[in-house]
């Protein structure tokens, strides 16, 4: 058996153990147990516990978030409404946290994400997401400052949601928050009609790419303009 093999059967149990019985349960013997291998093994691939329990939290969320890539690939190729299929991610990443509550934990770590290959993927679909958004001119904030209000809120609402008992936890709680940012980052119409300048800016600094008929230095130049309307709103 190849190493990249044993190092995939040690990842596999340690994310059944994680999920199943908590960080607790996941001792190098029980590990190596339910893996097949010899407890050396897991200290000759991946150092110590702390450096498999990343490598399971890595593991868990990269499969999560290339559900996620396909996911938005299928949205804009069946043209769903961008805010229907932000909404129905933003559910689906509340239930992924509440569903891996020590992966979360282990993700939400600053120190874990600014390393997670799978963190930043997540990010940048989330960005597509919104992106698509501002292309349907319904932002009234800049597409950064958009992406930042509901990762934050995500990460806060599934904090608070883990550190309240099951039995005491509002179902509603995640619905509501979402209101609350998008009531922020949103437009109540698109571009043309109430949108206004700011909204206008975004949509257009969310197409300058696109630009062809401009040179790279006159899109840079538009992109800068936009960003300073887009930045006074």
């Amino acid at each position: 058996m190849s190493d990249g093999v044993r190092g995939r059967a040690i990842v596999e149990a340690a994310a059944a153990l994680l999920r199943t019985e908590g960080p607790g349960a996941v001792t190098t013997r029980g590990v190596a147990e339910r893996a097949g291998v010899q407890a050396p093994t897991i200290y000759r691939l991946f150092g110590d516990k702390d450096g498999l329990l990343e490598a399971v939290a890595e593991h868990v969320m990269a499969e999560f978030v290339s559900a996620k890539v396909a996911g938005v690939a299928a949205a804009a190729a069946a043209d769903v409404d961008p805010l229907d299929d932000l909404r129905a991610s933003w559910r689906r990443q509340l239930e992924f946290g509440l569903a891996n509550p020590a992966v979360f934990r282990l993700l939400s770590d600053p120190g874990r994400v600014q390393g997670s290959p799978a963190a930043r993927r997540g990010r940048q679909v989330l960005e597509t997401r919104v992106h698509r958004l501002a292309l349907v001119g319904r932002l009234r904030v800049p597409e950064p400052q958009a992406v930042d209000l509901i990762q934050a809120a995500g990460v806060g609402t599934i904090q608070t949601l883990l550190a309240t008992p099951p039995e005491q936890r509002d179902a509603a709680l995640g619905d509501m928050m979402l209101e609350v940012v998008l009531a922020r980052i949103l437009t109540d119409a698109p571009v043309g009609r109430q949108g206004g300048p700011v909204a206008a800016a975004v949509a257009l600094r969310a197409l300058a790419p696109r630009l062809g008929m401009l040179s790279e230095a006159e899109r840079v130049l538009l992109g800068e303009w936009l960003d300073r309307i887009a930045a006074a709103g």
